[in-house]
């Protein structure tokens, strides 16, 4: 029933590790550059005062963009079936083959995935600027 996802999940997948390890040999080769040049420039004098060049501070969300969007996809694939039930119960589908039957479903759990995964990611960029907006 699910056949649609399969594709283009394997390619989001292939690519999305080819990309990791592409971004992490850019990212070693721009740490160690800043390294160099903060070396070059940091007085030791600075470093006994209390001034930290190390001290960097960030916070990471991605904890929170993915189980936003887990639980996204996990709200749309329950929407999806509900409205394949609903339209089954109604009798939505009487007269139809099996084919088209099988298209609404997909067309339903596809939609409602997507819609909601969307909107889980949304919510979790709202609440990172949030949480930023307070710290700064």
């Amino acid at each position: 029933m699910m056949e649609f996802i399969f594709v283009p999940l394997v390619v989001w997948i292939c690519v999305s590790g080819v990309y990791g390890l592409f971004e992490l040999y850019a990212r070693r080769k721009e740490r160690l550059a800043l390294i160099e040049k903060m070396g070059e420039k940091v007085d030791n004098s600075l470093l006994g005062g209390g001034f930290n060049v190390l001290n960097l501070s960030f916070k990471s969300f991605s904890s929170l963009k993915i189980g936003c969007l887990l639980m996204g996809l996990g709200l749309g694939l329950l929407v999806g079936l509900l409205i394949s039930a609903i339209l089954y119960s109604n009798n939505f589908y009487s007269g139809m083959d099996n084919w088209r039957i099988d298209r609404y479903s997909e067309v339903a759990y596809g939609a409602s995935v997507l819609l909601f995964g969307g909107v889980g990611l949304l919510i979790s960029f709202l609440v990172e600027n949030k949480l930023n907006r307070k710290e700064g």
